[in-house]
This record gives C-alpha cells, sequence and structure tokens, in this order.
C-alpha cells in the first residue's frame, strides 16, 4: 500500500467503517475510483427444502491506495454514503486475480 490523500481511504482518511463486512470477486473497475463486487450466497427455500445460488452486486469505493483490479478478491465494509449508489469502501485485498 502507497500513501493516498483520499478522504474516503479508510486507512488514510476519516471514512469510518460500520455495519456488514462482505468478501468478494471484483468484476468491473471501469469508473473511477469505483468498483463492482459480485458475492454468491447459497440460500435454504424452506418450501422446497433445497438451496438456490444467490448473487449480489455491490458498488464500492476504490481508494487509490488499494487500488483493486478486476479478478481481485477483495473485502468490502459499510460506511456512510458516499454518492447515490456507493456506500461500501474496499478495505484489504484478499487475493489477486491471477
Amino acid at each position: 500500500m502507497s500513501e493516498c490523500n483520499d478522504k474516503n481511504c479508510p486507512v488514510h482518511g476519516s471514512i469510518k467503517v460500520r455495519g456488514n463486512v462482505f468478501t468478494g470477486k471484483v468484476i468491473s473497475a471501469k469508473p473511477a475510483k469505483t468498483v463492482t463486487i459480485e458475492r454468491k450466497i447459497i440460500e435454504f427455500v424452506p418450501k422446497y427444502e433445497r438451496y438456490k445460488k444467490v448473487r449480489s452486486r455491490i458498488h464500492a469505493h476504490n481508494p487509490p491506495c488499494i487500488n483493486a483490479k478486476e479478478g481481485d478478491i477483495v473485502r468490502i465494509g459499510e460506511t456512510r454514503k458516499i454518492s447515490k449508489t456507493k456506500s461500501f469502501v474496499v478495505l484489504e485485498k484478499v487475493s489477486d486475480g491471477k
């Protein structure tokens, strides 16, 4: 990690992380300082006594010091609203997408 001047960085900035913390795979890193994370969840359906696969896509702020790329596995934490669609921030890279 390198030093950054981003005020929305959980390490170098002043934003506080509270609430849910998830792990997921980065599927898009096209917008500036934004990544889209996809989580795959297996959910039990009591009526049919079976499981179904559910996927959830979350937009998160990507600070320049972390700089997650497509294919990376990242940990994200919930925070206050950063923009219209972003209320999560990337906390760390768990593994590279290679």
